[in-house]
Protein backbone atom coordinates (compact mmCIF):
# COMPACT_ATOMS: atom_id res chain seq x y z
CA UNK A 1 0.00 0.00 0.00
CA UNK A 2 1.71 3.52 -0.95
CA UNK A 3 1.28 6.11 1.25
CA UNK A 4 3.96 8.51 0.22
CA UNK A 5 1.78 11.45 -0.24
CA UNK A 6 -0.05 10.86 2.66
CA UNK A 7 2.98 10.55 5.16
CA UNK A 8 3.68 14.19 3.36
CA UNK A 9 0.97 16.01 3.72
CA UNK A 10 0.64 14.48 7.31
CA UNK A 11 4.05 15.92 8.01
CA UNK A 12 2.65 19.32 6.20
CA UNK A 13 -0.36 19.62 8.78
CA UNK A 14 1.72 18.89 11.90
CA UNK A 15 3.80 22.14 11.18
CA UNK A 16 -0.06 23.82 10.99
CA UNK A 17 -2.13 22.06 12.71
CA UNK A 18 -1.86 20.86 16.86
CA UNK A 19 -0.93 16.94 16.18
CA UNK A 20 -1.75 17.61 12.04
CA UNK A 21 -5.12 16.23 12.92
CA UNK A 22 -8.83 18.57 13.87
CA UNK A 23 -10.09 15.94 16.47
CA UNK A 24 -7.36 13.54 17.88
CA UNK A 25 -8.54 10.04 17.24
CA UNK A 26 -7.82 10.90 13.22
CA UNK A 27 -3.78 11.10 14.28
CA UNK A 28 -3.92 7.44 14.24
CA UNK A 29 -1.91 7.24 17.37
CA UNK A 30 -3.13 4.61 18.75
CA UNK A 31 -2.25 2.06 16.12
CA UNK A 32 1.06 2.80 15.09
CA UNK A 33 0.92 4.21 11.45
CA UNK A 34 0.37 8.01 9.85
CA UNK A 35 -3.50 8.44 8.92
CA UNK A 36 -4.16 7.87 5.53
CA UNK A 37 -5.17 11.22 3.98
CA UNK A 38 -9.18 10.93 1.92
CA UNK A 39 -9.03 12.58 -1.41
CA UNK A 40 -13.14 11.26 -2.12
CA UNK A 41 -15.51 9.05 -1.46
CA UNK A 42 -18.67 7.30 -3.11
CA UNK A 43 -21.31 5.08 -1.69
CA UNK A 44 -19.14 2.69 0.12
CA UNK A 45 -15.87 3.31 -0.80
CA UNK A 46 -13.43 6.00 0.60
CA UNK A 47 -10.00 7.03 -1.81
CA UNK A 48 -6.81 8.28 -0.42
CA UNK A 49 -4.52 10.84 -1.99
CA UNK A 50 -2.20 8.13 -2.77
CA UNK A 51 -5.05 6.22 -4.74
CA UNK A 52 -5.74 3.23 -2.66
CA UNK A 53 -9.28 2.18 -2.34
CA UNK A 54 -10.73 1.34 0.92
CA UNK A 55 -14.25 -0.21 2.15
CA UNK A 56 -15.71 2.19 4.44
CA UNK A 57 -17.20 1.12 8.01
CA UNK A 58 -16.61 4.36 9.91
CA UNK A 59 -18.76 6.28 7.63
CA UNK A 60 -17.65 9.89 8.89
CA UNK A 61 -18.25 8.51 13.04
CA UNK A 62 -21.61 7.27 11.85
CA UNK A 63 -23.71 10.04 9.98
CA UNK A 64 -23.56 8.50 6.38
CA UNK A 65 -25.77 5.83 7.21
CA UNK A 66 -26.82 6.35 3.52
CA UNK A 67 -23.41 5.89 2.30
CA UNK A 68 -20.88 8.80 1.05
CA UNK A 69 -22.04 11.58 -1.55
CA UNK A 70 -25.90 9.75 -1.93
CA UNK A 71 -27.16 11.23 -5.14
CA UNK A 72 -30.52 12.99 -3.22
CA UNK A 73 -28.56 14.56 -0.31
CA UNK A 74 -25.67 16.48 -3.00
CA UNK A 75 -28.58 17.45 -4.95
CA UNK A 76 -30.64 19.03 -1.76
CA UNK A 77 -27.42 20.92 -0.60
CA UNK A 78 -26.85 22.47 -4.61
CA UNK A 79 -30.34 23.77 -4.47
CA UNK A 80 -29.98 25.23 -0.94
CA UNK A 81 -26.59 26.86 -2.02
CA UNK A 82 -27.81 28.20 -5.17
CA UNK A 83 -30.20 30.25 -2.37
CA UNK A 84 -27.55 31.04 -0.24
CA UNK A 85 -25.30 29.18 2.23
CA UNK A 86 -26.30 31.50 5.83
CA UNK A 87 -28.36 34.26 6.47
CA UNK A 88 -28.76 34.32 10.72
CA UNK A 89 -32.61 34.47 9.97
CA UNK A 90 -35.44 32.36 10.30
CA UNK A 91 -36.12 30.32 6.88
CA UNK A 92 -38.84 27.64 6.34
CA UNK A 93 -36.63 24.73 6.11
CA UNK A 94 -35.72 24.64 10.00
CA UNK A 95 -39.30 24.48 10.65
CA UNK A 96 -39.70 21.82 8.03
CA UNK A 97 -36.91 20.05 9.76
CA UNK A 98 -37.93 20.28 13.21
CA UNK A 99 -40.96 19.06 12.32
CA UNK A 100 -39.95 15.76 10.88
CA UNK A 101 -37.50 15.43 14.10
CA UNK A 102 -40.93 15.86 15.99
CA UNK A 103 -43.03 13.06 13.77
CA UNK A 104 -39.94 10.91 14.38
CA UNK A 105 -38.51 10.82 17.61
CA UNK A 106 -41.17 10.05 20.18
CA UNK A 107 -40.40 11.92 23.33
CA UNK A 108 -39.52 15.08 21.27
CA UNK A 109 -42.12 18.05 21.42
CA UNK A 110 -40.15 20.45 20.31
CA UNK A 111 -36.26 20.53 19.39
CA UNK A 112 -33.84 23.57 18.79
CA UNK A 113 -31.00 23.11 16.06
CA UNK A 114 -27.30 23.59 16.64
CA UNK A 115 -23.63 23.19 14.99
CA UNK A 116 -22.36 19.67 17.11
CA UNK A 117 -22.86 16.88 19.41
CA UNK A 118 -21.06 18.77 21.98
CA UNK A 119 -23.01 21.54 21.27
CA UNK A 120 -26.05 20.18 21.72
CA UNK A 121 -24.97 17.75 24.77
CA UNK A 122 -23.77 20.85 26.47
CA UNK A 123 -27.03 22.93 25.42
CA UNK A 124 -29.25 20.34 26.76
CA UNK A 125 -27.18 20.35 30.17
CA UNK A 126 -27.31 23.88 30.84
CA UNK A 127 -31.35 23.84 30.05
CA UNK A 128 -31.54 20.90 32.52
CA UNK A 129 -29.89 22.45 35.15
CA UNK A 130 -31.82 25.81 34.66
CA UNK A 131 -35.50 24.26 34.31
CA UNK A 132 -34.63 22.13 37.70
CA UNK A 133 -33.04 24.81 39.00
CA UNK A 134 -30.27 22.10 40.43
CA UNK A 135 -26.66 22.07 39.78
CA UNK A 136 -25.44 18.55 39.64
CA UNK A 137 -24.83 16.14 36.41
CA UNK A 138 -24.67 12.26 36.49
CA UNK A 139 -22.58 10.45 33.81
CA UNK A 140 -21.48 7.22 33.46
CA UNK A 141 -17.77 6.04 33.06
CA UNK A 142 -17.08 5.42 29.30
CA UNK A 143 -19.82 7.59 27.94
CA UNK A 144 -18.53 10.46 25.70
CA UNK A 145 -20.70 13.80 25.18
CA UNK A 146 -18.55 15.73 23.40
CA UNK A 147 -15.73 17.86 24.76
CA UNK A 148 -17.38 20.41 27.20
CA UNK A 149 -15.95 20.80 30.55
CA UNK A 150 -18.59 18.70 32.47
CA UNK A 151 -18.07 15.49 30.17
CA UNK A 152 -13.98 15.52 30.16
CA UNK A 153 -14.25 12.67 33.40
CA UNK A 154 -13.54 9.45 32.54
CA UNK A 155 -14.66 10.18 28.87
CA UNK A 156 -14.68 7.82 26.64
CA UNK A 157 -13.75 7.68 22.63
CA UNK A 158 -10.58 9.99 22.06
CA UNK A 159 -10.04 10.17 25.45
CA UNK A 160 -9.63 6.55 26.59
CA UNK A 161 -8.05 6.42 23.11
CA UNK A 162 -4.90 8.59 24.06
CA UNK A 163 -4.83 7.66 27.33
CA UNK A 164 -6.36 11.30 28.05
CA UNK A 165 -9.27 10.42 30.94
CA UNK A 166 -9.08 13.51 32.24
CA UNK A 167 -8.06 16.87 30.85
CA UNK A 168 -6.23 19.72 31.52
CA UNK A 169 -8.21 23.14 31.18
CA UNK A 170 -11.35 21.19 33.28
CA UNK A 171 -11.46 23.29 36.81
CA UNK A 172 -11.92 21.69 39.63
CA UNK A 173 -15.59 23.31 40.67
CA UNK A 174 -16.67 22.26 37.40
CA UNK A 175 -15.62 18.68 37.78
CA UNK A 176 -17.06 18.70 41.36
CA UNK A 177 -20.64 18.97 39.41
CA UNK A 178 -20.13 15.95 37.57
CA UNK A 179 -20.99 12.56 39.44
CA UNK A 180 -19.65 9.53 38.07
CA UNK A 181 -21.63 6.23 38.30
CA UNK A 182 -20.72 2.90 35.95
CA UNK A 183 -22.64 2.28 33.39
CA UNK A 184 -25.39 -0.83 33.53
CA UNK A 185 -25.34 -0.34 36.85
CA UNK A 186 -27.60 0.90 38.57
CA UNK A 187 -26.94 0.37 42.16
CA UNK A 188 -24.33 3.16 41.70
CA UNK A 189 -26.45 5.57 40.32
CA UNK A 190 -29.07 4.82 43.13
CA UNK A 191 -25.68 5.35 45.71
CA UNK A 192 -25.75 8.25 43.94
CA UNK A 193 -29.08 9.77 44.61
CA UNK A 194 -29.47 8.62 48.27
CA UNK A 195 -26.25 11.09 48.98
CA UNK A 196 -26.92 14.05 46.67
CA UNK A 197 -30.76 13.43 45.12
CA UNK A 198 -31.99 16.65 45.73
CA UNK A 199 -29.12 18.20 44.09
CA UNK A 200 -29.13 16.14 40.89
CA UNK A 201 -30.79 18.47 38.07
CA UNK A 202 -30.34 15.46 35.25
CA UNK A 203 -28.71 11.84 34.25
CA UNK A 204 -26.89 12.21 30.82
CA UNK A 205 -26.72 8.91 29.40
CA UNK A 206 -25.59 6.89 25.83
CA UNK A 207 -28.61 4.86 25.88
CA UNK A 208 -26.10 2.61 23.71
CA UNK A 209 -22.91 3.16 24.71
CA UNK A 210 -20.53 3.96 21.60
CA UNK A 211 -17.23 5.47 22.88
CA UNK A 212 -16.07 2.78 24.89
CA UNK A 213 -17.25 0.69 22.07
CA UNK A 214 -19.79 -0.74 21.69
CA UNK A 215 -21.44 -1.72 24.86
CA UNK A 216 -25.73 -2.35 24.97
CA UNK A 217 -27.85 -1.35 27.99
CA UNK A 218 -28.37 -4.14 30.27
CA UNK A 219 -32.05 -5.62 30.51
CA UNK A 220 -34.10 -3.04 32.84
CA UNK A 221 -30.82 -0.75 32.94
CA UNK A 222 -32.49 2.12 31.19
CA UNK A 223 -35.89 1.40 32.54
CA UNK A 224 -34.05 1.96 35.75
CA UNK A 225 -32.83 4.89 34.84
CA UNK A 226 -36.01 6.46 33.96
CA UNK A 227 -37.34 5.20 37.44
CA UNK A 228 -34.61 6.64 39.40
CA UNK A 229 -34.85 10.04 37.66
CA UNK A 230 -38.89 9.90 38.22
CA UNK A 231 -38.71 9.89 41.79
CA UNK A 232 -35.99 12.11 42.43
CA UNK A 233 -37.86 15.17 40.36
CA UNK A 234 -34.36 14.90 38.22
CA UNK A 235 -33.84 14.23 34.15
CA UNK A 236 -33.52 11.72 32.34
CA UNK A 237 -30.93 12.45 28.70
CA UNK A 238 -30.50 10.19 26.47
CA UNK A 239 -27.68 11.09 24.19
CA UNK A 240 -28.52 9.79 20.57
CA UNK A 241 -25.97 11.57 18.64
CA UNK A 242 -24.87 8.12 17.83
CA UNK A 243 -28.09 5.92 17.69
CA UNK A 244 -30.42 8.64 16.89
CA UNK A 245 -32.62 7.84 13.60
CA UNK A 246 -29.76 4.57 13.26
CA UNK A 247 -31.52 2.35 15.38
CA UNK A 248 -34.94 2.90 14.22
CA UNK A 249 -36.60 5.63 13.38
CA UNK A 250 -36.97 7.43 16.34
CA UNK A 251 -33.33 6.27 17.45
CA UNK A 252 -32.85 3.83 20.72
CA UNK A 253 -35.66 5.39 22.78
CA UNK A 254 -38.39 3.63 20.51
CA UNK A 255 -36.16 0.58 19.75
CA UNK A 256 -35.84 -0.20 23.91
CA UNK A 257 -39.06 1.74 24.16
CA UNK A 258 -38.12 4.19 27.22
CA UNK A 259 -38.87 7.50 26.91
CA UNK A 260 -35.76 10.26 28.02
CA UNK A 261 -37.08 14.17 28.97
CA UNK A 262 -34.46 15.34 26.99
CA UNK A 263 -32.54 14.06 23.69
CA UNK A 264 -29.93 15.14 22.13
CA UNK A 265 -28.84 14.43 18.17
CA UNK A 266 -26.42 15.37 15.45
CA UNK A 267 -24.78 13.05 12.89
CA UNK A 268 -27.04 11.57 10.78
CA UNK A 269 -29.55 14.65 11.18
CA UNK A 270 -26.52 16.78 9.00
CA UNK A 271 -26.32 14.48 6.30
CA UNK A 272 -22.70 14.35 6.63
CA UNK A 273 -22.52 18.53 7.56
CA UNK A 274 -22.36 20.04 10.77
CA UNK A 275 -25.19 19.45 13.02
CA UNK A 276 -26.86 18.79 16.08
CA UNK A 277 -29.69 19.14 17.93
CA UNK A 278 -31.49 18.81 21.14
CA UNK A 279 -35.04 18.50 22.12
CA UNK A 280 -37.90 17.46 24.39
CA UNK A 281 -40.52 17.89 26.37
CA UNK A 282 -42.64 21.07 25.85
CA UNK A 283 -42.36 22.62 29.13
CA UNK A 284 -38.68 22.00 29.68
CA UNK A 285 -38.12 23.19 25.91
CA UNK A 286 -39.98 26.65 26.54
CA UNK A 287 -37.25 27.19 29.15
CA UNK A 288 -35.13 28.90 26.72
CA UNK A 289 -34.72 31.86 25.28
CA UNK A 290 -36.50 33.77 23.94
CA UNK A 291 -39.49 32.46 25.85
CA UNK A 292 -37.59 31.46 29.08
CA UNK A 293 -34.41 32.56 30.79
CA UNK A 294 -31.89 29.51 29.71
CA UNK A 295 -29.56 31.15 27.29
CA UNK A 296 -28.38 29.43 24.22
CA UNK A 297 -27.72 30.61 20.88
CA UNK A 298 -25.85 30.02 17.64
CA UNK A 299 -25.20 32.29 14.03
CA UNK A 300 -24.81 29.26 12.24
CA UNK A 301 -27.55 26.93 14.14
CA UNK A 302 -30.39 25.67 11.57
CA UNK A 303 -27.57 26.45 8.42
CA UNK A 304 -29.83 25.97 5.72
CA UNK A 305 -27.17 23.75 3.96
CA UNK A 306 -27.05 21.39 6.99
CA UNK A 307 -31.03 21.16 7.39
CA UNK A 308 -31.42 20.29 3.50
CA UNK A 309 -29.06 17.67 3.74
CA UNK A 310 -30.39 16.68 7.02
CA UNK A 311 -34.14 16.59 5.24
CA UNK A 312 -33.30 14.94 2.61
CA UNK A 313 -31.38 12.02 4.99
CA UNK A 314 -34.05 11.85 7.10
CA UNK A 315 -36.97 11.98 4.97
CA UNK A 316 -35.30 8.83 3.06
CA UNK A 317 -34.64 6.62 6.62
CA UNK A 318 -38.81 7.70 7.20
CA UNK A 319 -39.67 7.08 3.84
CA UNK A 320 -37.73 3.60 2.51
CA UNK A 321 -40.03 0.51 3.10
CA UNK A 322 -37.79 -2.01 5.29
CA UNK A 323 -35.12 0.29 5.34
CA UNK A 324 -34.03 -0.58 9.16
CA UNK A 325 -35.08 -4.24 8.84
CA UNK A 326 -32.30 -4.14 5.69
CA UNK A 327 -30.02 -2.54 7.69
CA UNK A 328 -30.33 -5.29 10.26
CA UNK A 329 -29.35 -7.80 8.31
CA UNK A 330 -26.39 -6.42 6.74
CA UNK A 331 -24.94 -5.88 10.16
CA UNK A 332 -25.90 -9.43 11.43
CA UNK A 333 -24.14 -10.77 8.24
CA UNK A 334 -21.01 -9.01 9.50
CA UNK A 335 -21.26 -9.55 12.47
CA UNK A 336 -21.75 -13.69 11.55
CA UNK A 337 -18.49 -13.39 9.69
CA UNK A 338 -16.26 -12.01 11.98
CA UNK A 339 -17.73 -14.28 15.15
CA UNK A 340 -16.66 -17.47 12.79
CA UNK A 341 -13.38 -15.96 11.99
CA UNK A 342 -12.51 -15.16 15.65
CA UNK A 343 -13.27 -18.91 16.54
CA UNK A 344 -11.48 -20.52 13.02
CA UNK A 345 -8.38 -19.05 13.79
CA UNK A 346 -8.51 -18.94 17.62
CA UNK A 347 -8.43 -15.72 18.23
CA UNK A 348 -9.90 -13.91 22.05
CA UNK A 349 -12.56 -11.99 21.19
CA UNK A 350 -16.26 -11.50 20.93
CA UNK A 351 -18.40 -8.45 18.94
CA UNK A 352 -21.03 -6.55 20.44
CA UNK A 353 -23.95 -5.74 18.08
CA UNK A 354 -27.03 -3.29 18.10
CA UNK A 355 -28.77 -2.79 15.00
CA UNK A 356 -26.20 -2.16 12.29
CA UNK A 357 -23.81 -0.59 15.55
CA UNK A 358 -21.04 -3.39 16.36
CA UNK A 359 -17.45 -3.58 17.74
CA UNK A 360 -15.10 -6.75 17.81
CA UNK A 361 -13.25 -6.43 21.29
CA UNK A 362 -9.87 -8.45 21.27
CA UNK A 363 -10.45 -9.79 24.96
CA UNK A 364 -10.19 -13.00 26.86
CA UNK A 365 -13.02 -11.92 28.47
CA UNK A 366 -16.93 -14.10 28.21
CA UNK A 367 -18.75 -10.34 27.97
CA UNK A 368 -17.69 -6.97 27.56
CA UNK A 369 -21.06 -4.89 29.68
CA UNK A 370 -19.00 -2.09 31.64
CA UNK A 371 -16.23 0.35 30.88
CA UNK A 372 -13.85 -2.02 32.84
CA UNK A 373 -14.57 -4.51 30.88
CA UNK A 374 -14.07 -3.07 27.97
CA UNK A 375 -10.54 -1.28 29.13
CA UNK A 376 -9.54 -5.08 29.62
CA UNK A 377 -9.29 -5.04 25.59
CA UNK A 378 -5.79 -6.16 23.98
CA UNK A 379 -5.11 -2.73 22.30
CA UNK A 380 -2.13 -3.96 20.73
CA UNK A 381 -3.47 -6.75 18.98
CA UNK A 382 -6.22 -4.23 18.15
CA UNK A 383 -3.64 -2.07 16.54
CA UNK A 384 -2.16 -4.84 14.75
CA UNK A 385 -5.45 -5.72 13.17
CA UNK A 386 -5.91 -2.63 11.87
CA UNK A 387 -2.58 -2.30 10.26
CA UNK A 388 -3.69 -4.87 8.41
CA UNK A 389 -7.73 -4.45 7.31
CA UNK A 390 -5.99 -1.25 6.11
CA UNK A 391 -3.49 -2.46 4.14
CA UNK A 392 -6.03 -4.87 2.90
CA UNK A 393 -8.41 -1.90 1.80
CA UNK A 394 -10.63 -2.04 4.86
CA UNK A 395 -11.28 0.88 6.40
CA UNK A 396 -11.87 0.71 10.15
CA UNK A 397 -12.05 2.98 13.51
CA UNK A 398 -8.40 3.36 14.51
CA UNK A 399 -9.20 2.86 17.92
CA UNK A 400 -10.58 -0.49 19.80
CA UNK A 401 -13.31 2.14 21.38
CA UNK A 402 -15.39 3.17 18.33
CA UNK A 403 -17.95 0.97 16.70
CA UNK A 404 -17.84 0.23 13.17
CA UNK A 405 -21.15 1.61 10.96
CA UNK A 406 -22.68 -0.40 8.41
CA UNK A 407 -24.47 1.50 5.39
CA UNK A 408 -27.02 1.08 3.36
CA UNK A 409 -24.67 1.47 0.80
CA UNK A 410 -22.65 -1.50 1.70
CA UNK A 411 -23.49 -4.35 -0.96
CA UNK A 412 -23.00 -8.03 0.12
CA UNK A 413 -20.04 -8.18 -2.02
CA UNK A 414 -18.46 -5.27 0.36
CA UNK A 415 -19.41 -7.44 3.28
CA UNK A 416 -17.99 -10.98 2.20
CA UNK A 417 -14.54 -9.02 1.20
CA UNK A 418 -14.63 -7.36 4.32
CA UNK A 419 -14.98 -10.82 5.89
CA UNK A 420 -12.26 -12.71 4.17
CA UNK A 421 -10.00 -9.78 5.04
CA UNK A 422 -10.91 -9.92 8.54
CA UNK A 423 -10.05 -13.77 8.45
CA UNK A 424 -6.51 -13.31 6.51
CA UNK A 425 -5.76 -10.82 9.35
CA UNK A 426 -6.71 -12.90 12.33
CA UNK A 427 -4.59 -15.68 10.54
CA UNK A 428 -1.64 -13.34 9.89
CA UNK A 429 -1.61 -12.31 13.52
CA UNK A 430 -1.66 -16.23 15.05
CA UNK A 431 1.11 -16.39 13.00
Amino acid sequence: MKQDKSQAAFSAARKVIPGGVNSPVRAFKSVGIDPVVIDHAKGAHITDIDGNHYIDFVSSWGPLILGHANDDILKAIQEAADKGTSFGAPTQIETEMAQLIVDMVPSVDKVRMVNSGTEATMSALRLARGYTKRDLIVKFAGNYHGHADSFLIKAGSGAITLGLPDSPGVTAATAQDTLLADYNDLDSVERLFKDHGKDIAAIIVEPVAGNMGVVPPNKGFLEGLRKITTAYGALLIFDEVITGFRLAKGGAQEYFNVMPDLTTLGKIIGGGLPVGAYGGREDIMDALAPDGPVYQAGTLSGNPLAMAAGLAMLKTLNETPGFYEEMDRKAAKLEAGLKNNLEKTNTPGLINRVGSLMTMFFTEKDAVKSFDDAMASDTEKYANYFRKSIESGIYLAPSQFEAMFASWAHTDEDLDKCIEASYCAMKEMQG
